[in-house]
């Protein structure tokens, strides 16, 4: 039976690569608009292209069933960049509230650095778990961002990476996962974490 996971398109578009090395990894890949009953996928994808208030807006105005609710206890959903910062209270970035699915806030990076961050930077792997199944501490991952996480409880940070400040790279709580660079755009080492990704839905 082939693996079925969906991509919420908040309509950014430029998903296209996320979707080429989902199915590189053997998933089917559906890209969907909002959120009904369907038990039919088993994992969820909030991509990392779009901005806060618009793509929070289109999760929520456009779906016939809460965000909470559709993703219950098991789906695992993994949240890249905008996404991960989805799953947050709130953030500077806009002003609507965001899904809330885990505690704290998402703030600009500091003006001591330059604003966007582009570019590749090494993970500091702070604890294992399935997601980093397979990848080295220090690893290179691809970063386009200008805001950052910052979460209540600290110990579902999985990993870091250091541009004179800790900056958040991973996240887990339960069956969320977020990362702040693009594993899409981060050669192996990231088609390698779609990967493992992909085998959490499969359980």
């Amino acid at each position: 039976m082939t693996l079925k996971v969906a991509i919420f398109d908040y309509g950014a578009g430029n998903i296209f690569s996320l979707k080429n090395s989902l199915e590189k990894n053997g998933a089917q890949v559906d890209i969907i608009t909002s959120l009904t009953k369907s038990k039919e996928y088993s994992g969820l994808l909030l991509p990392g292209v779009g901005n806060f208030d618009p793509a929070v807006r289109s999760i929520r105005d456009y779906s016939s069933i809460d965000f909470k609710d559709y993703v219950g206890q098991n789906m695992p959903v993994l949240g890249i960049c905008l996404g991960m910062e989805m799953f947050f209270e709130k953030s500077e970035e806009g002003r609507e509230q965001g899904l809330g699915v885990i505690n704290g806030e998402v703030i600009i990076l500091p003006n001591t650095m330059k604003v966007p961050h582009m570019g590749w930077n090494n993970l500091e792997i702070k604890q294992q778990n399935n997601f980093l199944e397979g990848v080295d501490d220090g690893s290179w991952v691809y970063f386009v961002h200008s805001y950052m996480i910052k979460a209540k409880e600290t110990e579902l940070i999985v990993a870091n990476t250091d541009y004179g400040i800790k900056v958040p790279a991973i996240i887990q709580q339960k069956n969320y996962i977020g990362t702040q660079f693009h594993p899409e755009k981060s050669g192996e080492v990231g088609s390698l974490m779609l990967s493992n990704f992909l085998s959490e839905c499969k359980k």
